[in-house]
């Protein structure tokens, strides 16, 4: 019995012994990969120069309707100019609101020159001309007193918004700002401005409806000064720009904000560029009363009449100094002439 086991053990190892040896012959065999050949020290022998991502100005963007009407002039050739090219050139003067002596100094230069290098570049060099003033932001007061900026304007041409969004800007700049809150006549100016003190961290001074304004500014002016703050933002009333009654109160504010130890280094007169030539009426009422030193032009990217920066400057003869080109907190900017007269004659 125990041979019979032992023969058929050996019996099962040789069958698996044999198993083993078929699989092995039919496995395919292994070829070795050749050898990689060597990596060059550089892979790059010279590195290609980036190319340049250049954005479309952002004025030219924004300034989209009174571009279209400034188109017919840039499509225009070099040259003499003729009577059918004056014409053209001052119906879209005259409709992107230029005002009427900036038209005729075009048309005197066109006359005169003729366009050799064409006329989009004729009328460029006039309006740019036009444009020539001064208009640095003054911020720093004297020694021991405290910068003021006043802002006036009939209601509903932005001052509120444009208090809050130049608070936003000067806060990004390190600066501290106090905003007086002097418009008492209507309850919603203090409201909007609270809300924009809470985005910015710029401190509120407001007061009951009715209130007097030149108090308010005052009490901004002393918690400036006891705070440390950089600036006073002070708003104020604008409910007719003809009324004797506001403007003798405008000049009362400006008197108390400019009295100790508060100095006025700025008062910006707000003008809605959607109005157009009605801008500049409303901008002499304010001049002699108010002192003012510079325009802030709101929503000049929703008008085809924004050759009124032109009129303003022209016929009033105080700079621009902001414009508001959009609806978002960074749309109020300085105002840039070269820039500006490039969005409207530049192809």
């Amino acid at each position: 019995m125990s041979t019979v086991i032992i023969i058929l053990v050996v019996v099962a190892l040789i069958a698996v012994a044999t198993t083993v040896v078929v699989r092995r012959r039919h496995r395919p065999a292994v070829v070795a990969a050749p050898p990689a050949p060597p990596l060059p020290e550089v892979l790059v022998p010279e590195e290609a120069p980036r190319p340049e991502l250049r954005d479309e100005p952002a004025m030219r963007s924004r300034l989209g309707a009174t571009r279209g009407v400034f188109e017919r002039l840039r499509g225009l050739g070099a040259g003499e100019v003729g009577e059918d090219v004056l014409t053209t050139v001052e119906e879209v003067l005259l409709r992107s609101d230029v005002g009427l002596a900036t038209t005729e100094a075009v048309l005197d230069a066109l006359r005169r020159d003729g366009a050799p290098e064409g006329v989009a570049t004729a009328v460029r060099g006039v309006l740019r001309a036009s444009l020539d003033r001064p208009r640095e932001v003054v911020e720093e007061a004297d020694e021991g007193r405290v910068a003021v900026w006043l802002f006036v304007g009939v209601n509903g041409v932005g001052k509120t918004t444009t208090i809050g969004k130049l608070a936003r800007r000067e806060g990004e700049r390190g600066r501290r700002v106090v905003i007086a809150a002097g418009d008492t006549f209507r309850a919603a100016a203090a409201d909007q401005l609270a809300l924009w003190a809470e985005r910015t961290g710029a401190d509120l001074v407001r007061a009951h409806e009715g209130a007097d304004p030149g108090s308010v500014v005052h009490d901004a002016v002393g918690r400036a000064a006891a705070r440390g703050a950089d600036l006073v933002f002070a708003d104020t009333a604008g409910r007719r720009a003809n009324s004797a009654n506001l403007l003798d109160e405008l000049a009362k504010v400006r008197r108390v904000a400019d009295r100790g130890p508060g100095q006025v280094l700025e008062t910006l007169l707000v003008l809605d560029a959607t109005t157009g030539q009605n801008a500049l009426s409303q901008a002499r009422e304010f001049l002699a009363a108010a002192q003012v030193s510079g325009i802030v032009l709101t929503k000049l990217d929703g008008t085809a009449r924004g050759g009124v920066v032109v009129a303003i400057e022209r016929e009033l003869g105080i700079p621009v100094k902001f414009v508001g080109v959009g609806e978002g907190v960074d749309d109020l900017v300085p105002f840039d002439p070269d820039e500006f007269v490039d969005a409207l004659l530049r192809a």
